[in-house]
Parts: structure tokens; sequence; C-alpha cells
């Protein structure tokens, strides 16, 4: 591993680790990877003295945050430990994966679809977390522990941890990630399309009327031509996104405010506005991220094929649509997405290999987790969009030490938006 020398702003230090890994750790010697670490800590504490925590972010593809000030869970933290902000093997500055760079062979060739498809699957929780256990080493010696904070997809990668390496483990923290040991990807999303059901209906009670002006949104777009200046289109598909705002806590302010200006003029006259036309953009959840989309549905495989598994349970619930509400969609790969988004069409052939692939690895060892003794603090939000409540249950009541709080106060991000009271009390119930 190698280190920079400090550097202090804002009442934060921080060093930056990078270290070399396998991309393919049964085959050490198949190329590698570089993996960065960014380690912070409140000025005037003794560093050395303090516990680490280790960070890991939502996702998959989602790289570590980049923190300016001591707030928020952060802050808390920084009261008593060192925090390790990992960015995950292929996001931030550990080789991030972009199509603006693709892959190439040992001839300078980009790799075809097999081969990109068969190097991403080097991508998952299990190759995290070896890379995570190697930092640790690094860190702290071969005998030394920390604790971890999984956000999300966070949560899931700890669950990993405390099945492969519990004894490196002094304790983990959970926000909105406690996963089912082994639920298929189609329950996941059977149940988050009927959630989202859910949210659509309390948005319109929120905001009366905002339906029919996604409604009328969406009919727009599908029926008009309607380009920007640089001559790129608005979709339906980019429209039904718009429901993935409504997992989190500010996300049906944010859409209110989108829908009441998507459209300017009148009858024939009627245009997407630039600012609707921007927030369509940004709300399609995978363009930016090739691990998050073309991994997204592996994150749940286990010894069989996703086999597209959102775009199935859509088919489901479909059918049964209610008319009066908008088409949506919330967290979902769907194949779709990587014909129409000019960033995933190289991914689609890979991605369709993925999606076929039948011999993923376990994820979980429930042996080694109903023998657990590593305490464990979460927090499951009880109106989740994206991790069903009722899997997180599951898993608490098979996984001995966990203590589960169970609360409506906050949407998926609670601890993003509301970070220094989740921290807080995940630690209570941590020691408590």
């Amino acid at each position: 591993m190698t280190s920079t020398d400090p550097v202090v702003r804002h009442g934060l230090a921080r060093v930056d680790h990078t270290l070399e890994v396998p991309i393919d750790r049964s085959e050490p010697h198949g190329g590698a990877t570089r993996v960065f670490a960014r380690e912070v800590w409140a000025v005037g504490a003794d560093r050395a003295a303090l516990p680490v925590l280790l960070f890991l972010q939502g996702g998959p593809g989602g790289a570590a945050p980049r923190p300016r000030v001591k707030d928020g869970w952060l802050g808390a933290a920084l009261e008593r430990h060192r925090v390790v902000l990992l960015d995950q093997r292929g996001t931030g500055r550990s080789d991030p994966i972009d199509v603006a760079s693709p892959w190439t062979d040992a001839a300078g060739r980009p790799l075809d679809d097999a081969a990109l498809a068969a190097r991403l699957a080097h991508y998952r929780a299990d190759a995290i977390v070896a890379d995570a256990e190697d930092l640790r080493r690094a860190l702290v010696g071969d005998a030394g522990r920390w604790t971890l904070l999984g956000q999300s997809y966070g949560g899931f990668l700890a669950f990993t941890y405390l099945s492969n390496h519990p004894d490196a483990l002094e304790g983990v923290l959970v926000a909105g990630g406690v996963p089912s040991l082994d639920r298929p990807a189609l329950d996941v999303y059977r149940t988050t399309y009927r959630a989202l059901l859910g949210k659509l209906r309390a948005f319109e009670r929120c905001y009366p009327g905002d339906l029919a002006r996604w409604r009328a949104l969406a009919e727009h777009v599908a029926e008009r031509d309607d380009r920007s200046a640089d001559g790129r289109r608005a979709t339906p598909l980019q429209v039904a996104y718009l429901g993935n705002l409504l997992g989190s806590g500010s996300g049906p302010d944010v859409l209110h405010e989108l829908l009441e200006r998507a459209l300017v003029g009148e009858g024939e006259r009627a245009a997407l506005s630039t600012p609707g036309r921007r927030a369509l953009e940004n709300a399609q959840p995978f363009g930016a991220s090739p691990i998050y989309a073309a991994l997204h549905e592996s994150i749940y495989a286990q010894g069989a094929p996703t086999a597209w598994a959102a775009a199935r349970a859509h088919a489901e619930v479909a059918a049964v649509w209610p008319d009066e509400l908008p088409r949506a969609h919330a967290e979902v790969a769907l194949p779709e997405l990587f014909d129409e988004v000019a960033e995933l069409r190289p991914l689609r052939g890979a991605a369709e290999i993925l999606a076929r692939q039948a011999d993923w690895p376990a994820l979980y060892d429930p042996a080694v987790l109903e023998r657990n003794r590593v305490p464990v603090a979460a927090v499951a939000y009880a109106e989740d969009l994206y991790v069903p409540l009722a899997f997180s249950q599951e898993t608490a009541a098979r996984v001995p030490n966990v203590r589960l709080w169970v609360t409506n106060e906050f949407e998926h991000d609670g601890l993003r938006s509301h970070g220094e009271r989740v921290f807080r009390r995940l630690q209570e119930l941590r020691v408590g």
C-alpha cells in the first residue's frame, strides 16, 4: 500500500491510500486493479489511538463520499473514530470503469462481450470484501479489527463481511441495508414495485393533481419528437424513472417542483422546458455508472441466473397497474436501458450474458451468520422503496446479535438526510 502525506482542511485531517489487488482472487497472477481509500480524522485527535470505522457506500457502483466538513454522521463518527472511506473497485479513484476508457486485452483491443462480462463478474460483494480485508491488514495489521458502517448496498457488503471474516470486526452498523440471505432478485423486485404503487398514491395525497401532470408529461414525450438543441430526444422511459425520486425524503418535493414546470406553452405549442429536459436526464439512475446498471441484479444472484428479474416483475405488475397512476420505475435496471442510454450501449452484450449466468457464488454463509457473535445494529425503514422491510426482518430473526430499529421517520436516505441522529442511535443500539 502507498499513502500520501496528511492534508489538513476545515478541521479534518486526511491521508489517501492506494493498494493493488488481484482482479480475480482465484487467479492472483491474472491481472491487478488499484483500490483507493481516504482516511480522515479530527484535527487534534491522536490518530494512532483511534479505533477505525470503515464506511461502505451504497450502490453497486457508488464511490465513497468526499467530506469537506465535520457534519452529519461523519461528524458524530469522528468523535471516537478515524474513518476510512473506500472507493469500491471500479468506482471513484479505484481504477474506475468508464465507457470513455474501455477495458482492452493484451493487444490493446476492446474486450468482447464475453470477456467483459467475465471481468465484471469480479466486481461483486465478495471481491469488494476481499479488497477491504487487504486494506484492513495494511492499516491495522493482521490482528487489528475495525467497525463497519454500511449504507444501503453497503449493508449487503457488511453481511458478506460477517460471513467471510467475522474475526476482523469489532461491530457492524447498517443503515437501510439488511439484505435477504437467500431470496432471489425476482422476489425483491415484485415487492419493490408494490411499494412503488404505494409511494405513487402517497404522492398524490401530498400533491393533488400532480399525477395528472405526470401522465400529461408522459403522453407529451411519447407523442412528440421533442428534441434538445443538440438533438437528444426525451423518452417515455426517462419519464417513468421519475418514480425513483419517491424513494428519498426530499424526493416527492423535488418531483413536484419538476412537474410544475416540465412543460411550457399549451396545446400544440406545448414543449418540454429546458429545466424539465435536464431533470429527466438526471432522474435516470444508471447512465453514469456501468457497474450500477450491468451488475445491479447480480447483487442478489446466488447459484441461479437473474434473467432480467426486474423486467419480469414489471410485466407482472403492468398487467394490473391502475389506469389512474402513471407508469413508473424506481431502482430497476431494465434491458431497454442498454439500448436507450448511449453510455450503456457498449455493455449491452455483457449485460445479457450476466443476466443468463447461472454459476454465481454464494454471497452469504447462513451457517456462519447463524452463529454470529459480532454486535450488529441496524435501522430498517418501514416504507423503504429499495430494501423490503419484511426481508430485513427475516434476516434479523435468523442472525444472532442483530438489533433492528424499525422506523417510518426516514426514507432510504436517512443516513444522508439525518445522519447524526441515525448514527448516534445505531451506536446506542450496538453497545446497549
